[in-house]
């Protein structure tokens, strides 16, 4: 069934968010030129998403604008999946508002092999091509390099909002943080891209640097397709792997469901809007739960878990982590597979919770007996000197367990 530029336009515009009412909508105008453009020439658009390498795997974060481009595939479109090997030597400085740490070569190419493979858990291959940055980026010259940046102000760089904040307080903006932008507006250049998607901190870098460095070549600037960024596990700021409020896509099933039934209740319509493949009516139904009033957020946790869990595994690792949470967190139960630490005569639990690594210093695991978030065999620990003397299940908090096996001294 053909769907009308129009419904196109509406679904790829589902979740985007400008900062500017206006902007939006000449860039939902502009796309639906350019979809109406590419349908009477019998050409796909060519659609480009960056990602740079700065860690070796990707976050739930990560898949809102992957998704986005799951979307333009599906109505018969190519993606560029640009692994920013080159851009990562610098780091995108647009959320951060102090110096990114500079991370080496050697590390940004291990880090990227991985990338679009695990990116093919959304993407369609035979409709996604590969993309290194470094290998157009590093072949600029001195002179070039000049030229696109005769294109900008330093007062343009100083209205970004981090670079604005550092630059008043005094603290230090480095000129090449601000190679950056110029980096990626190369690479939308070099593929003579149509779109451009990213996410909101990407604004700058999209609709400034990228298009004007694409009609300063000589190129149609490409149409800035702008997501929503995801929180993170804290439900306030952006997941990121350095704020550890991150949820990786390669997380094991039980692993990934524990930490999404983690999250607070506000987190739960985002979470939905932007890693699920719910449209917005089934969204909407979800939070009615089928009647007048609102369902029950722990209902929602666990549908919202199941999506999540099914989209990267499978439905049936899902309902086997949704078991195995019921048991350990409802019913107060054990988890069936364990990690099991042998330890050579009784010792206190202090020692084998930090023997085992259950807790990484005596300290900490004094301080979480102290608050009564040990238990053995169920048991709360009543205090330090408490002795493991047999075959026991330690918990740790909420989530960490291990069989502890006493065995004689020899």
């Amino acid at each position: 069934m053909r769907i009308s530029i129009e419904d196109q336009v509406r679904t790829l515009m589902q979740g985007t968010d400008y900062g500017d009412p206006e902007l939006k909508s000449a860039m939902g105008r502009e796309l639906g030129e350019r979809l109406a453009e590419a349908a009477r020439e019998g050409r796909p658009l060519r659609v480009y998403c960056g990602f740079d390498p700065r860690t070796t795997d990707l976050h739930l974060g990560h898949t809102v604008p992957i998704r986005k481009l799951r979307q333009f595939q599906e109505l018969g479109h190519e993606v560029f999946f640009v692994v920013g090997t080159y851009t990562s030597l610098i780091g995108d400085p647009s959320d951060k508002t102090g110096l990114r740490p500079k991370l080496g070569r050697e590390g940004a190419a291990a880090n990227g092999r991985t990338y679009a493979e695990q990116a093919f858990r959304i993407l369609d291959p035979a409709r996604t091509h590969v993309c290194f940055n470094h290998e157009w980026l590093e072949g600029l010259s001195f002179y070039e390099l000049i030229g696109l940046a005769s294109n900008f102000s330093v007062q343009q760089f100083l209205t970004r909002e981090n670079f604005k904040l550092r630059f008043q307080k005094g603290d230090p903006v480095y000129l090449h943080e601000m190679f950056y932008s110029l980096m990626q507006g190369y690479d939308a250049f070099h593929l003579r891209t149509d779109v451009q998607v990213g996410g909101t901190d990407q604004v700058f870098n999209i609709v400034t640097a990228s298009r004007k460095i694409m009609s300063a070549l000589g190129e149609r600037p490409n149409t800035a397709v702008i997501v929503r960024i995801l929180p993170g596990t804290d439900g306030e700021v952006k997941m990121s792997k350095s704020l550890g409020n991150h949820i990786p896509i390669l997380s094991q099933p039980a692993d990934m469901y524990g930490k999404i039934m983690s999250l607070p209740d506000k987190a739960m319509r985002p979470f939905f809007e932007l890693v699920t493949a719910l449209s917005p009516s089934e969204i909407d139904g979800v939070f009615r739960g089928g009647g007048p009033e609102a369902a029950h957020p722990r209902d929602v946790k666990m549908r919202l878990a199941r999506e999540v869990v099914s989209a990267f595994h499978s439905p049936d690792l899902a309902l086997q982590a949704e078991e195995e949470f019921v048991r350990i967190f409802r019913k107060n139960e054990a988890p069936s597979d364990m990690q099991v630490f042998r330890v050579r005569g009784p010792r206190s639990v202090v020692d084998v919770m930090t023997m085992s690594g259950l807790s990484p210093t005596r300290s900490e695991a004094r301080r979480l007996i102290s608050q009564r978030g040990v238990r053995a065999d169920g048991r709360i620990i009543a205090g330090p000197e408490e002795v493991i003397s047999g075959e026991t299940v330690l918990q740790a908090g909420k989530r960490r367990f291990m069989r502890i096996v006493v065995e004689e001294e020899t």
